[in-house]
């Protein structure tokens, strides 16, 4: 391979030597871990050998494919050229990296050299341009910190702990490894001043994360009025951009950490008791980075009034920020079948309605949830830090109520009027009104589809064709399927999302006549 240390080994040699440094002409950046098929590993070691000692113009990906088969050894390998990582392995994977034990214990990294260094003699070199290669070593170096740091976060390793992290020439001395001097004969003969214990001190440095946001931890020695009065701005910010009140969300986070000094508050910036699954479910807009947790055992409460411990894992937040954004993004996308468990949270300026639609929703399993909520709500004046509905306004929100000046009659509010109008749609009585008071939309006979009386059959042929309340997609499902097979359609009518919508002869609903064959 031109420009790579190893071009003149056969193939045995050059899986012993382990070593694939460069390329120069390998455009590796379009590559990512490539394993061909098991079944041509014959033709393509064949291959391999070819391309070694004839030198053959190989297609980029074909050389990195190729390389895979030599080097199902290593787990990632550091390319010298920009400190790219590219995982060429599994990382709970065995690999053949180390030449003794450490195979089965340690993930292999290789580093990789520029041509401008040629071997005369076991870890002994030559080097033509010192300065190119003191940049590769460089950027190996760095980006190799950064890998081994992501490593030992994810797997939960100590890295004080000795053996935890070893170069080769480490692992040959501890009788785990082959004789090799790397990567410490590079950096020596370099003169980088690299030292592995530097390299171990540089790793934990890089684990130690540059912490943003508020930590429950400074709750901790706060009066209760004190910590209220360092989290209202958060929660008031909140519902600036989700709509809930922020006097209710402001309960909750009281109620359910204890003033932000709960275990799980202070362990895990986790203020709402967010478990790592909700009812099943997943939402858009979760800040949550879905693998971080807190173990802990947790009560609950039966339908009876008894209680039950239970362990639980809930989820671990980098800041009290996240924590409120998720929580929030939970309450709006939540779903409960086809439906929203809190349809209409967003924009109900009644803490009393809200607490009760949370309630309602199957939020929490205490009996006297929305008592305690409103207690707190009451008891410090929580509302003077909701955004009040004129500043809400600023918002551009699109309102669903019986009138405008009924705002305790208000159904939800919507950032997107084609949002707005489909809710409307589904309760009588109800318009849309624009921030400043005026119906955009109101539901009227002549509003509603026009219904076309037939009778004749249709063959389905999917088994998931989904039956809807009405003849379009703007209205729900009823979460029934027709499955396979022959349906009397009694009406016709005009809906969005099909060329046509049938009614079912039985009654249970409208389905699109695109999927269906006239019989």
């Amino acid at each position: 391979m031109d420009g790579v240390r190893g071009q003149d080994k056969t193939p045995g040699e050059f899986r012993c030597s382990q070593n694939w440094i460069g390329p120069a002409n390998c455009a590796l950046k379009e590559a990512r871990y490539i394993p061909p098929n098991v079944e041509d590993m014959q033709n393509a070691m064949m291959d391999l050998e070819k391309y070694i000692n004839e030198n053959t113009d190989y297609d980029p990906l074909i050389r990195v494919a190729l390389i895979h088969y030599q080097f199902e050894t290593i787990h990632p390998f550091l390319d010298g050229n920009d400190g790219t990582v590219y995982q060429t392995l599994p990382w709970n994977h065995r690999g053949w990296h180390g030449g003794g034990d450490c195979n089965n214990t340690h993930i292999g990294v290789e580093m990789c050299e520029p041509a401008c260094i040629k071997y005369t003699g076991g870890s002994t070199f030559t080097c033509s341009d010192k300065a190119t290669a003191k940049a590769v070593a460089k950027r190996t170096y760095e980006a190799a910190v950064e890998l081994f740091a992501m490593l030992c976060k994810e797997y939960d390793l100590n890295l004080t702990t000795d053996g935890v992290i070893i170069s080769h020439a480490e692992g040959h001395k501890s009788g785990i490894a082959s004789n090799h001097g790397d990567p410490e004969h590079l950096w020596r003969q370099l003169a980088m001043g690299y030292t592995m214990d530097g390299f171990r001190k540089d790793v934990k440095a890089a684990m130690k994360e540059k912490v943003s946001g508020t930590q429950a931890t400074v709750f901790a020695n706060l009066s209760e009025k004190d910590v209220i009065a360092k989290v209202g701005a958060l929660f008031t910010a909140d519902q600036k951009k989700s709509g809930i009140l922020a006097s209710v969300s402001l309960a909750q986070f009281i109620l359910e950490s204890g003033y932000g000094k709960s275990e799980l508050a202070q362990n895990a910036n986790n203020c709402f008791g967010m478990k790592k699954s909700l009812s099943g479910n997943t939402w858009l807009g979760s800040v949550w980075d879905g693998n971080s947790v807190y173990t802990k055992q947790t009560q609950e409460q039966n339908t009876d009034g008894s209680y039950e411990t239970i362990i639980a894992d809930f989820r671990k937040y980098a800041c009290v920020e996240d924590s409120i954004a998720d929580h929030s993004a939970y309450l709006l996308g939540a779903m409960n079948g086809s439906k929203k468990r809190y349809e209409g949270i967003a924009g109900m300026m009644d803490y009393k309605k809200v607490v009760q639609l949370i309630k309602d929703g199957g939020y929490a399993t205490s009996l006297t949830y929305v008592e305690k909520l409103c207690s707190i709500i009451e008891k410090w004046n929580l509302p003077q830090y909701d955004v009040k509905e004129i500043a809400a306004e600023s918002e551009k929100w699109y309102r669903v109520r019986k009138s405008w000046a009924d705002a305790k009659s208000q159904k939800g509010a919507y950032k997107v009027l084609k949002n707005a109008k489909a809710y409307a749609d589904k309760n009588e009585g109800y318009s849309v009104y624009d921030w400043n008071g005026n119906v955009v939309y109101e539901l009227s006979k002549s509003s509603e589809p026009e219904q076309k009386k037939v009778s004749y059959r249709v063959r389905v042929s999917i088994k998931n064709l989904n039956i809807r309340k009405g003849p379009g997609t703007n209205y729900d499902k009823t979460g029934k399927y027709t499955g396979i097979g022959v349906f009397t359609i009694v009406a016709e009518a005009d809906g969005e999302g099909a060329t046509k919508w049938g009614k079912l002869k039985s009654g249970a609903g409208w389905i699109s006549l695109d999927y269906c064959k006239n019989l």
